[in-house]
């Protein structure tokens, strides 16, 4: 059994990749998506309604939430005009797109696969403008619009697939000696796969992001104000750089400083 494992494993990896690897937007890069985005955002949707049925939300009438729903549809509009002149317009299929604003201060925005957005009033005396939430907005929106979502919930199957193969080699072995080779393996995959794959999807997101924000006709230069003021907000807590799943601060505003002369001379009008 052991040995069938060893060699069916690579077998169903080399297979998957295969058949299930997308192309993120802008960046060309090949990436694992093996649960279909129907069902992904049949789950996303379910989630999003729970959330806000649960929380605080802000009325339509609320100067704040109009600015959210204003934000976000100067920057859903620039995302389906990108994706028209990219001839990707079939990824944005059954997107529902939904702007909500829930009343708490969480220094907070995300949006779940298929255009539900959420932003928490606790975010906005950090964003200060209108530019500045469309920097977290369009940040958040690449993400599904780049089915980061999607690529992690794989990645997390072919995990699970290797943590069952391990069990499986080490079934003969003393209880200690399992307990100590499958946390090896946790950590191991944590670090060698999801915090990488983690920051370079945050990466992918911020410059994506900024193409958004560009093309909605926000100023991308605003950019690195806000993430210079997240990065004071977040001082005393902050993980070392190669435990986090975001890029540091400092990486990121750098990167960010590289980008923006680019995408403003090209998209920003």
């Amino acid at each position: 059994m052991r040995k069938t494992i060893n060699y069916i494993l690579p077998f169903i990896i080399t297979i998957c990749f295969l058949i299930a690897c997308k192309t993120v937007p802008v960046t060309g890069r090949k990436q694992l998506n093996l649960v279909p985005d129907f069902m992904i955002k049949e789950m996303a949707f379910t989630q999003y309604d729970s959330v806000v049925k649960a929380s605080p939300t802000l009325s339509q009438y609320d100067t704040r939430a109009q600015m959210v729903t204003r934000v976000g549809s100067n920057i859903q509009l620039a995302v389906e005009k990108y994706m028209l002149q990219n001839n990707m317009s079939k990824d944005l299929k059954n997107f529902k797109w939904e702007f909500n604003t829930i009343n708490e201060n969480i220094i907070n925005a995300w949006c779940m696969p298929g255009g539900k957005v959420v932003v928490y009033t606790g975010l906005l005396p950090i964003t200060q403008s209108e530019e500045g939430l469309a920097v977290v907005m369009g940040h958040e929106i690449a993400h599904a619009i780049a089915r980061h979502g999607n690529e992690r919930m794989s990645e997390a199957l072919l995990v699970g697939l290797g943590g069952i193969a391990l069990q499986e080699a080490l079934k003969e072995k003393k209880e200690s000696t399992q307990l100590l080779f499958l946390g090896l393996y946790v950590v191991g995959s944590k670090l060698a796969l999801e915090l990488p794959n983690s920051r370079m999807q945050e990466s992918e997101a911020d410059k994506l992001g900024l193409i958004f924000m560009s093309m909605a006709g926000y100023n991308p230069e605003e950019a690195v104000p806000f993430w210079q003021r997240m990065a004071a907000n977040n001082k005393g807590g902050k993980l070392p750089a190669f435990l986090s799943t975001h890029p540091s601060d400092e990486s990121r505003i750098k990167k960010l400083s590289v980008l923006i002369p680019e995408i403003k001379a090209t998209y920003y009008k």
